[in-house]
């Protein structure tokens, strides 16, 4: 580690805490980061209310207030290096399905409309203003090092942290979280979707050859494959992988679609279809970044009207 200590800030925007924790998760190894950096503000360990200058700065969660894009553009200013840390501040994360409604839509539910809320307005100043968008933090303000997940696993916390204290180039992987699952594809004679509430997988083959709607194969892997690996489908915390992001007519659901399609006897158009009707879930962590959003084969809007009238 550098003999010099550097300075770091990290600031959470929307979100629920769980990245600032998973720093914590580190376990021994933190005591290794902190011989070498000097915290200087953090919501959960210091009282600073501004933003100091700063060698490295880390920003959680997504832009959906106002607040959040000022804390936003301050954390640029003052830090020289800017980490978006956790697959919100990276892709806009769960706060992304708020995209699927209005603005006004979600304020009347929260505040009028919800069994569990008893006021009668919604207040005006006593929260900051909700910006008609989730935004991922890169569509406001540059970011120099991307660490998704949901929260980042320690092992890429560490490795990434430690390049950039050493002034190397972390390493940049691009394996989907299938190439750390233990599971075997094999093909298969099953004509049913299949959910865990109805059916036990087994331990040993691919989800996706026995019906299972698996996330896996499109996800990009900051996680270890611990899910499929300890009997849990797969879904997408991490966001996609560089070919769904890349590719303008390819998206998760032609994706997962046209494999287990080909490793069942499942029509790829019921499996599509299947994926649609519950589109806010498969999609729950990226459909905020434009790279999803903008596809021209995502039509939540469309999805979810088709939903409602069935």
């Amino acid at each position: 580690m550098s003999p010099e200590k550097i300075r770091l800030n990290t600031e959470w925007l929307c979100d629920c805490g769980g990245c600032h924790v998973s720093l914590v998760d580190l376990h021994e190894k933190i005591l290794n980061v902190l011989e070498s950096v000097q915290i200087q503000k953090c919501p959960v360990l210091t009282d600073e209310k501004g933003y100091p200058e700063a060698e490295i700065g880390i920003l959680t969660g997504s832009i959906r207030t106002e607040h959040d894009r000022h804390a936003a553009i301050e954390m640029r200013k003052k830090c020289k290096t800017i980490i978006a840390f956790g697959t919100c501040a990276v892709y806009g994360g769960l706060h992304g399905a708020g995209l699927a409604h209005s603005r006004e839509e979600i304020m009347d539910h929260v505040y009028l409309n919800s069994p569990t809320t008893r006021t009668n307005f919604i207040p005006a100043t006593e929260v900051d203003g909700l910006e008609k968008l989730v935004t991922p933090i890169d569509e406001v303000i540059e970011v120099d090092l991307y660490l998704p997940g949901c929260p980042p696993h320690a092992h890429f916390i560490f490795e990434g942290l430690s390049a950039l204290i050493e002034g190397t180039a972390p390493r940049v992987r691009q394996e989907s979280v299938c190439g750390g699952c233990n599971r075997t594809m094999k093909k298969s004679d099953v004509t049913e979707i299949k959910n865990s509430a109805d059916a036990v997988a087994d331990d040993d083959i691919c989800f996706l050859s026995q019906g299972f709607l698996c996330l896996g194969s499109v996800t990009l892997d900051r996680c270890l494959s611990p899910c499929p690996n300890h009997g849990i489908m797969c879904t997408g915390c991490a966001g996609p992988t560089m070919q769904i992001l890349t590719e303008p007519n390819r998206d998760i659901r032609t994706e997962v679609s046209e494999r287990m399609a080909r490793l069942t006897e499942i029509p790829s158009e019921v499996i599509r279809k299947s994926m649609e009707q519950s589109a806010k879930t498969h999609y729950a962590y990226a459909m905020a970044t434009k790279m999803i959003g903008d596809k021209p084969t995502f039509l939540i809007r469309k999805w979810i009207a088709e939903v409602e009238a069935s």
